[in-house]
């Protein structure tokens, strides 16, 4: 499968999509106002331990206490390990990652009480897990995991682990031997799909730079005060390069020149052999546009997706679950019924496993089929389904298709789906519907600007927007109205029009 990244990148924000035979499958953006927290290593403090729940909540200096749950605790982990025993922690492991290198171990229930091991106002360090989703706190563990290009340093773990999507079972032992062989007693190794293939001098070297960065972090931890940021991961960029450029992924293309300066020396110093297929695109015409992308998020935030059938698929989430209803539309079939109700629901299994990952929908998510009186029909569309969603890295589980035609799934939630990410509740409507926010509109008119400026002679330009949207252009957003003014060599003037919906806005070459 031909595979490609693309990577945006502004001074406002950064997005990537991720694309298979020219789709857009995947789709990530951190912004500069609104950066992400997984992956960063917090010192902080518990505040409050909840024996009810077997879990904390730690203030490690964020909007909100995160929640550490008590297989999250490092202290037992050895007594923990001596438990199961080795063979039982790697089936675990290979059994139940949600994504090809899940750094987190899964446990059963664990004899021994949260309150037993925490108490409030201890000091402890702490990695984020999971992002803050809607009202709840960011997830946190105390397993550390320092993930590079070909291994996962897990400095509190006694273990050594493989990337399931390695299938090959000689190769899987090479690596498993060459880890045990370098690593440090007491420390543990996931070797990452990337590894695949990999020299020892790679391995080695990967391993001396994880080992020295852990060592780092902690004599900087020991200096600071309680809560503090004591690491953070690396930016959207360079985490691209490290976790998806690899396997099929044959080309990257990014339209920055500093980006692809940091992108080449990223790539010099730990994976050479891909430096000739980083480009950097230079075209007038915006990267997203040439690709095609633009339109792929548009029609990812809407609710009604139609197949190439004529028929289409509804999907619409609520706070507990997402659910997906599959409709016939302007498909009539040709011949008998159940054919066409076949052919839809097939159609529908595919695009429903695309647009799940696409729009990176999490929690327990149900399926309404059309219909379907024959049992093999049945079972055709739940394979169709299953085949589909193996190329999500997410953790799923599916049901078989029940009696009343519906599936029941679930799928990891790691980070918020991309229409929490795009959207925010409407002012209007309070929260019955949902628009674009500000800050995703004030982008769409840079983007405008940049993309009309080449088609005028005009040096002074005037947006018309609603007095809400232009006091974040003035105030929040600046600094990028004065990047645009330098690089495009034009004037421009915010306008506020109370009357404009706050979607609204107009863009005049003066």
């Amino acid at each position: 499968m031909n595979s490609e990244l693309i990577v945006n990148a502004s001074p406002w924000e950064t997005r990537i999509a991720l694309l298979e035979n020219s789709t857009v499958v995947e789709f990530h953006v951190e912004r500069v106002a609104e950066k992400g927290y997984v992956g960063n290593i917090y010192k902080g403090r518990v505040v409050r331990v909840l024996p009810g729940m077997q879990a904390a909540f730690v203030d490690v200096g964020l909007k909100r206490t995160a929640f550490l749950y008590v297989t999250d605790v490092y202290d037992h982990l050895s007594e923990f390990e001596s438990m199961l025993g080795k063979t039982e922690l790697e089936e675990n492991h290979n059994t139940s990652c949600g994504t090809e290198e899940d750094h987190v171990l899964h446990y059963p229930p664990p004899p021994f009480r949260i309150e037993d091991l925490l108490h409030e106002g201890q000091e402890i360090l702490v990695q984020v897990v999971k992002e803050p989703l809607g009202t709840k706190g960011a997830r946190i563990t105390s397993h550390i995991s320092l993930p590079g290009r070909y291994l996962v340093l897990m400095p509190t773990m006694n273990h050594v682990g493989v990337s399931r999507r390695i299938e090959d079972e000689q190769e899987r032992q090479r690596l498993k031997d060459l880890i045990e062989s370098l690593r440090s007693e007491g420390t543990g190794f996931i070797a990452r799909t990337a590894s695949e293939g990999m020299r020892k001098e790679d391995i080695e070297s990967e391993m001396r730079f994880l080992q020295k960065l852990w060592n780092n972090i902690q004599k900087k931890a020991a200096n600071l005060s309680i809560p503090s940021p004591v690491y953070e991961d690396l930016d959207i960029t360079l985490r691209a390069v490290r976790d998806l450029f690899a396997g099929d992924v044959k080309r990257l293309v990014v339209d920055s020149r500093t980006d692809y300066q940091r992108i080449m020396a990223f790539v010099d110093t730990f994976a050479h052999h891909l430096t000739p297929c980083v480009e950097l695109y230079d075209k007038p015409v915006p990267i997203f546009d040439a690709f095609g992308i633009e339109m792929e998020m548009s029609r990812a935030l809407g609710k009604k997706v139609w197949l190439k059938s004529g028929g289409y698929i509804l999907i619409e989430s609520t706070e507990a679950l997402t659910a997906i209803d599959v409709n016939t539309g302007r498909y009539v079939g040709k011949r008998h019924l159940e054919d066409t109700i076949l052919k839809t629901n097939l159609e529908a299994a595919k695009e429903i496993a695309s647009q799940l990952r696409l729009r990176n929908i999490g929690g327990l998510i149900i399926i309404d089929f059309i219909d379907m009186e024959n049992p093999a029909g049945r079972e055709q569309v739940f394979n169709a389904l299953k085949e589909a969603i193996n190329r999500d890295k997410c953790k799923t589980n599916i049901l078989r298709i029940s009696e009343l035609g519906l599936i029941q799934m679930t799928r990891k939630r790691n980070r918020e789906s991309l229409h929490r990410l795009l959207c925010e509740p409407c002012l209007y409507c309070d929260g019955a519907g949902e628009l674009k926010s500000k800050r995703t509109l004030c982008h769409e008119i840079f983007r405008q600007i940049q993309r009309e400026t080449r088609h005028n002679d005009s040096s002074l330009v005037q947006v018309r927007v609603h007095p809400k949207l232009g006091e974040m252009l003035l105030n929040e957003e600046a600094c990028n109205i004065e990047f645009l003014e330098h690089s495009l060599h034009l004037e421009i003037t915010i306008v506020s029009v109370p009357k404009f919906h706050i979607e609204q806005f107009e863009i005049r070459y003066l």
